[in-house]
C-alpha cells in the first residue's frame, strides 16, 4: 500500500461537474492523501495507514492531523501502484483489483472517523478532478 500524503489548506474532488468531496482548512491545514492498493497487500496494512495518516507529524507545527483536529480528504488512486522500470508505458499489475481496493479504501475512511477525525472521499472508480492547494508544499510518500 502506498499514498501520497499532502498538507493543503483546501482540496476537492469533481466527478462529472459535481463536487463530492471537500475540505476547506485554512487554519489548521489538512491532508489530501491519494491512496494505492496493492495486490500483495497483507490484511492488516490498512490499520497501519490508518495510524500514518493520523499520526505523522506533518502538519504545521509539527503537528499531527489527530493532535489539531485537521480534516483529511481521501481520494484512491490505484496508478500510484504503477512499475515504471521498463519501456514507456506503466504496468499496473501490482494494484489490486477493485472488488479488493474498495472495501480497504472504505475501511482506511472508516478508521480515521473511529478516530475522531473528518474524512471526505472521492469517488471510488470515477474519473475524478482533484484540486488542491498545498501548503509548503509539503508532500510524503507512506509505504505500509
Amino acid at each position: 500500500m502506498k499514498a501520497v500524503l499532502s498538507r493543503v489548506s483546501s482540496a476537492s474532488v469533481t466527478v462529472e461537474g459535481e463536487v463530492v468531496g471537500a475540505i476547506d482548512c485554512p487554519e489548521t491545514g489538512g491532508i489530501l492523501a491519494l491512496v494505492g492498493i496493492g495486490r500483495e497487500d497483507t490484511a492488516d496494512a490498512w490499520e497501519t495507514m490508518v495510524r500514518k495518516i493520523a499520526e505523522l507529524r506533518i502538519l504545521d507545527g509539527e503537528h499531527s492531523v489527530q493532535e489539531v483536529g485537521a480534516p483529511v480528504l481521501l481520494v484512491s488512486q490505484f496508478t500510484l501502484q504503477g512499475k515504471t522500470a521498463k519501456g514507456r508505458r506503466p504496468s499496473w499489475s501490482a494494484a489490486a483489483p477493485g472488488d479488493l481496493a474498495q472495501p480497504v479504501i472504505q475501511a482506511i475512511a472508516d478508521g480515521l472517523k473511529q478516530r475522531g477525525i473528518t474524512v471526505e472521499q472521492g469517488r471510488f472508480g470515477a474519473m475524478m478532478k482533484v484540486a488542491s492547494v498545498n501548503e509548503g508544499p509539503f508532500t510524503v510518500l507512506v509505504e505500509c
